[in-house]
C-alpha cells in the first residue's frame, strides 16, 4: 500500500469481499434456477414422449457407404430394416460402439514418450527463461557500470510501484477467481445432469457415467485455464520493472537487454501453457482409455466415440473461464485505461495543464498499468489455451468417426497433440534467433526481429508437420464428406495452410496497426481536422482490413473441407495454432513493455529510458494487433471443426439415411434461415454489453479521478508541477502527494466483476436454450450465424482499436510535425506544401533557435517548448492550441501537433473510443463462437433426447 494512503483504507481484497461475496452466490443462485427450469422441461417432455427412430447409428457413417444407401433410396429401393441396419454399413461400424484397439506396446509408448517429453521439455525451457529474467536485480547499485545515473529513491519509488502493481493484479485474480469457483461447481452440475440425458437403441436414457466424466472433464479445463491465466499475470508483473531497469542501460546494451527480458518473460508463458494444457489433456485421454475399455479375452476393445465426446468438456472449461476472462478482464482494463487517458489528457487538472502518459499523479495510473496484464496477458493466455483445448478435441472427436485412423491405433488417434509437441520444440529452437543471432540493437531492429521471428518458426513447422503426418498417420483414410480416400499429404496441406494463413493474417493485421505503414498515418494525419475524421479513418481502416484476412480464412476451409471434410479444418486449425508458444511470446511481450514504460514514467527515469520503453511499447501494440489476429484466425477454423463435431454427434443418433453428415443443413428450412439471422445478431449484441460496460466503469473512474484532484489536499498542485519543479519541491523539503490508486484498482474491479456476469450469459445460455426448445437445427443455423458474423466483427473491431492507438504513438513521437500548415491569410500550394512535408517532417523539422546568454544554438523543439513554459507561459498556450505557427528548418510555418497539442488530443479521443474495441468487444468475439459451438458440441445428445431433436416447440424437420 502507499503511504499515502489513508491507513484505515482497505485493500482492494477487502473491498471487494464484502460487497462482492453476496452477489457471486446470488448469481450463482440465479445459474442454478436456469439449471432447474431445464430440468423441469425435460420432465415436461418426458411425460409427452412419444415414438423413438428404430434405424440408429453406434457412430456416423464414412461418406461412401452413406452415400451409396442415399443412392439406393433416391432410385426407390426400399430402405434397410431394422434387423439389416448391420447390412448397409461396414463390419464393425453399425450399432457396435467399441472397436478393436490395434495398438500393441510400442504404440502407446510413442505417444506417452513424444507428448511428456516434449511436455517436460516446454516446461524446463519456460523455467529456463524465468530464471534469466529474474536474475536481473531492482537495485541500481547492484547492476554494472554500464547503467544510467539512479538515485537510491528512484529505486525504491520503482519497487514501490513494482509492488502495487503485483498487489492490485493479484487481488483482481482472487476477486474473478472466486466467482470463476462458484460458476464451475454450478455449470458443472448443470453439465453432469444434461448430459448424462441422452438416446440408445431409439430411446432416452439416463447415463451417469458420461455426464460424470464430461464433467470433469469440464473442471479439469477450467481449473486448468485459471493456472494458466495466473502464470501469465504473475510473469508478467514480474518482469515490468526488471525490463524498466535494463532499458537504463546506454546505447545497444539497453535495447538488447530490455528487449531480451520482455520477450523471455513472454515465453515463460508461451512455453508453460501449451506444455501443461497439452500434458493435461493427454492425461485426461489416458484415463478415459481405460474406463472405455473392454477385454475379451487377449482382445482389447474401446470406444473410442464416447471417450472423445467425453473429452470434449475439456474445451468447454477452457473456453467459459477465458469468456469471463476476456470480458472481465477488458473491461477492468479499458475502464482504467480510458478513465485515465480522459483525465490527464484531454480534460488535464486546470489552468491548460495536461498530464504525460502514466504520471504518478494520476489516480488511475495503478489500475491503468493492472489491467494491461489482466486484459492482454490473462484474458489472451486463457483465450488461446480455449483455441488449443477445443481444436485438439474437436480434431480427435471427428477423427473417432473413421474407421480407418480408429484401426490406425492409438497415436492415429492422438495426432492433434503430436502437432502440438512438434511446436513446442521448433518454438524453443526459433527463439535464439530474436534474442542471441539477431539480437536488437536500435529501434528499427524490434519489429523485425518479431516479423523474422514468427517467419522463421512457420518455416521450421513445415519441415516438421510433414514428418509428423507421414509417420502417425494411416496411409489412406476414410472421412466423412470426401469422396476419396484421404492421404497424409492432404493432411499435412490442409496443417500448412492453417499455419501459413495464420503467418500471413499476422502480417497484414501489422500492416494495418503499424504506424511504419501508410494506413496508420493516414488515420494519424486525419487528425488535423479534429478527432471526428480520425474517428472516421479508423472505422474505414478496420473495415477494410477484415477483407484479406477473410479471403484467407475463406480459402483455408474451402481447402480443408475439399481435402479431408471437417477433420481437415480442424488440422487447420491446430497448424495455425502449432506455433502458439512463439505467439503467446510476442503477444505478451506487448503488455509488459507497456507495463515498463508506465513505470518509468512514474518513476520519472532518465528520457533514454523512455524512448527505449516506448519504442518497445509501440511495437507490443503491433505485436498484440497480430497475436489477436491469430486468435480470431484459429477462433473461425476451431468454430468450424466444432461445427463439424456437433453434426457428427448428433448425426450418431440419427436413421442412416437422415443423417446431418449426409444430407446436411438445409439454408432454406425456416428454423435454420431464422436462426443464421439470430445467430448473426447475437456478437452484436453481445458487443454492446461490453461497450456500455466499459463506457460506464470508464465514465465513474473520471469521477473517481476529478473526485481526488479536488478533495485530496495538494494533489492536484502536485499534478500540475513538471520535473524540475517537483526535484525543486522536493530539495526544499516540502511533501508530494500521491493519489489514492487503491480506490481506483478496487473500482476497475467491482465494475468488471459485476459486468462481465451478463455477456457470459448470453453466450453460455442461448445454444442451451436454441437446443432445448427448437432443436438441432436451430442450433447449426445459431452457430452459423454467430461464426460468420463475429468473424468479420472482431477483425474490425481489433484493427481499428489497434490503429488508433499507434496513431496515437505516431503522434506522440512528433512525426505529424511539419505536415499541417498554419493558416494566416498567406495563400499555399497544398502540392508543394505536402512534398515539402514528405521530405522533411517529425521534430527534427522543427529545431529551434534558443539564446543562452550572448550565444545563440538549436535546440530541440521538445527542449525549446520546455523553456517556453516558465518562460512566457502565454505564448506557449497559444502554441499548443494551434493559435501560433511553429517555424520549420525549411521555413515552413506550421501547427505545432506533439504531445499536449490540439491533434494530439483529437488521437487520444480516437484511442479511447478505439480501447474497448480492440482490448474488451473485439477480442471476446472470438471466445463468443468458440464457446457456443463447444457448448453445442457437449450438449448434442442431450438435444437428441429431446423430441428427437427437433425441441420441446417440435420446429425442426428431423425424420424419426
Amino acid at each position: 500500500k502507499m503511504s499515502s494512503a489513508p491507513k484505515d483504507m482497505p485493500s482492494p481484497v477487502r473491498s471487494i469481499r464484502h460487497t462482492q461475496q453476496g452477489k457471486l452466490w446470488r448469481h450463482g443462485a440465479g445459474i442454478l434456477c436456469v439449471g432447474l427450469c431445464a430440468a423441469l422441461c425435460l420432465a415436461v417432455y418426458q411425460n409427452a414422449g412419444d415414438a423413438t427412430p428404430s434405424i440408429l447409428l453406434g457412430k456416423a457413417l464414412p461418406s461412401a457407404p452413406l452415400k451409396a444407401t442415399a443412392s439406393k433410396l433416391a432410385e426407390g429401393d426400399a430402405a434397410p430394416a431394422e434387423g439389416d441396419a448391420a447390412a448397409a454399413a461396414p463390419a464393425g461400424v453399425g450399432g457396435e460402439k467399441y472397436v478393436t484397439d490395434t495398438s500393441d506396446g510400442a504404440g502407446m509408448v510413442m505417444p506417452a514418450v513424444v507428448i511428456f517429453g516434449c511436455g517436460a521439455v516446454g516446461l524446463a525451457f519456460a523455467a529456463y527463461l524465468f530464471y534469466t529474467v529474474s536474475l536481473i536485480s531492482l537495485d541500481s547499485e547492484e547492476e554494472d557500470e554500464k547503467l544510467v545515473a539512479s538515485t537510491k529513491a528512484s529505486d525504491e519509488e520503482l519497487k514501490v510501484i513494482y509492488e502495487t502493481i503485483r498487489e492490485g493484479a493479484k487481488s483482481f485474480l482472487w476477486a474473478e477467481y472466486q466467482f470463476c469457483f462458484v460458476f464451475i461447481v454450478v455449470f458443472g452440475a448443470i453439465v453432469l445432469v444434461l448430459v448424462s440425458h441422452t438416446t440408445e437403441n431409439g430411446e432416452a436414457v439416463w447415463k451417469w457415467d458420461i455426464g460424470a466424466l464430461t464433467c470433469l472433464s469440464f473442471v479439469v479445463g477450467g481449473l486448468t485455464s485459471i493456472l494458466s491465466g495466473y502464470i501469465g499475470m504473475m510473469v508478467a508483473v514480474y518482469s515490468n520493472a526488471r525490463t524498466a531497469v535494463m532499458a537504463k542501460k546506454d546505447g545497444a546494451e539497453g535495447w538488447k537487454g530490455s528487449f531480451n527480458t520482455a520477450f523471455r518473460a513472454g515465453g515463460v508463458m508461451g512455453y508453460s501453457l501449451v506444455a501443461i494444457s497439452m500434458m493435461i489433456l493427454y492425461m485426461l485421454a489416458l484415463v478415459f482409455r481405460e474406463y472405455f475399455t473392454k477385454m475379451e479375452g487377449e482382445t482389447r476393445t474401446v470406444n473410442y466415440k464416447e471417450l472423445f465426446e467425453c473429452l470434449a468438456g475439456y474445451g468447454l472449461g477452457g473456453s467459459a473461464i477465458a469468456m469471463f476472462g476476456r470480458v472481465g478482464g477488458g473491461i477492468f482494463t479499458k475502464a482504467a485505461d480510458v478513465g485515465a487517458d480522459l483525465s490527464g489528457k484531454v480534460i488535464g487538472v486546470g489552468d491548460g495543464k495536461k498530464l504525460d502518459e502514466d504520471s504518478p499523479y494520476n489516480p488511475g495510473v495503478i489500475a491503468d498499468n493492472v489491467g494491461d496484464n489482466v486484459g492482454d496477458v490473462a484474458g489472451m493466455g486463457s483465450d488461446l489455451f480455449g483455441s488449443f483445448g477445443e481444436a485438439s478435441c474437436a480434431a480427435m472427436l471427428i477423427g473417432s468417426a473413421s474407421i480407418a485412423i480408429e484401426e490406425g491405433g492409438w497415436s492415429a488417434l492422438v495426432f492433434p497433440l503430436f502437432i502440438s509437441s512438434a511446436g513446442i520444440i521448433v518454438c524453443l529452437l526459433v527463439s535464439f534467433i530474436a534474442t542471441d543471432l539477431m539480437p536488437v540493437v536500435k529501434e528499427e531492429d524490434i519489429e523485425t526481429a518479431l516479423k523474422i521471428q514468427l517467419f522463421v518458426t512457420s518455416l521450421g513447422m513445415t519441415v516438421a508437420l510433414f514428418f509428423i503426418s507421414t509417420i502417425v498417420l494411416p496411409a489412406q483414410m476414410d472421412i466423412q464428406g470426401v469422396a476419396q480416400p484421404v492421404t497424409p499429404l492432404c493432411l499435412y496441406a490442409c496443417a500448412c495452410a492453417g499455419l501459413w494463413g495464420g503467418c500471413a493474417i499476422g502480417f497484414i493485421t501489422e500492416y494495418y496497426t503499424s504506424h511504419s505503414y501508410q494506413p496508420v498515418r493516414d488515420v494519424a494525419r486525419a487528425a488535423e481536422t479534429g478527432a471526428a475524421t480520425n474517428i472516421i479513418y479508423g472505422l474505414a481502416l478496420g473495415y477494410q482490413s477484415a477483407i484479406i484476412p477473410v479471403c484467407i480464412i475463406s480459402v483455408i476451409i474451402f481447402l480443408s473441407v475439399k481435402f479431408a471434410g471437417m477433420y481437415g479444418v480442424a488440422v487447420a486449425a491446430l497448424g495455425m495454432l502449432s506455433t502458439l508458444s512463439t505467439c503467446l511470446a510476442i503477444d505478451v511481450y506487448g503488455p509488459i513493455s507497456d507495463n515498463a514504460g508506465g513505470i518509468a514514467e512514474m518513476c520519472e527515469m532518465d528520457a533514454s529510458v523512455r524512448d527505449k520503453t516506448d519504442a518497445l511499447d509501440a511495437a507490443g501494440n503491433t505485436t498484440a494487433a497480430i497475436g489477436k489476429g491469430f486468435a480470431i484466425g484459429s477462433a473461425a477454423l476451431v468454430s468450424l471443426a466444432l461445427f463439424g463435431a456437433f453434426v457428427t454427434r448428433a448425426s450418431a443418433s440419427m436413421p442412416v439415411a437422415d443423417a446431418l453428415t449426409l444430407k446436411g443443413v438445409n439454408l432454406l428450412s425456416p428454423v435454420v434461415f431464422s436462426f443464421i439471422l439470430f445467430g448473426a445478431m447475437i456478437p452484436y449484441w453481445f458487443s454492446a454489453l461490453t461497450m456500455r460496460s466499459v463506457g460506464e466503469a470508464a465514465n465513474a473512474m473520471v469521477k473517481e479521478i476529478a473526485r481526488q484532484w479536488a478533495e485530496i489536499p495538494g494533489l492536484s498542485d502536485c499534478a500540475g508541477l513538471d520535473f524540475h519543479e517537483r526535484q525543486a519541491w522536493k530539495d526544499a523539503g516540502k511533501v508530494l502527494v500521491k493519489p489514492d490508486y487503491e480506490k481506483c484498482i478496487a473500482l476497475s474491479t467491482q465494475a468488471s466483476l459485476r459486468e462481465m456476469i451478463a455477456p457470459g450469459l448470453l453466450v453460455i445460455l442461448t445454444p442451451v436454450f436454441v437446443g432445448v426448445f427448437c432443436g438441432i437445427e436451430a442450433v447449426a443455423g445459431l452457430l452459423t450465424g454467430a461464426i460468420v458474423s463475429s468473424v468479420q466483427l472482431a477483425i474490425s473491431m481489433s484493427n481499428t482499436g489497434g490503429a488508433w492507438d499507434n496513431a496515437k504513438k505516431y503522434t506522440e513521437k512528433g512525426e505529424l510535425n511539419g505536415w499541417f500548415a498554419f493558416r494566416d491569410g498567406s495563400p499555399i500550394d497544398q502540392a508543394s506544401f505536402e512534398a515539402a512535408a514528405e521530405a522533411n517532417h517529425g521534430n527534427a523539422c522543427m529545431v529551434q533557435k534558443s539564446k543562452y546568454g550572448s550565444t545563440e544554438k538549436e535546440v530541440s523543439i521538445k527542449e525549446w517548448l520546455e523553456g517556453l513554459e516558465k518562460s512566457d507561459p502565454t505564448r506557449y498556450n497559444k502554441i499548443m492550441a494551434g493559435d501560433e505557427a511553429v517555424m520549420t528548418v525549411d521555413g515552413r510555418k506550421c501547427i505545432y501537433a506533439g504531445k499536449k497539442s490540439v491533434p494530439h488530443s483529437a488521437v487520444v479521443v480516437g484511442d479511447t473510443v478505439g480501447d474497448p474495441l480492440k482490448d474488451t468487444s473485439g477480442p471476446a468475439l472470438n471466445i463468443v463462437m468458440k464457446l457456443m459451438a463447444i457448448i453445442s458440441v457437449v450438449f448434442a445428445d442431450f438435444f437428441m433426447s429431446i423430441n428427437h431433436g427437433n425441441g420441446l416447440f417440435n420446429t425442426g424437420d428431423l425424420s424419426f
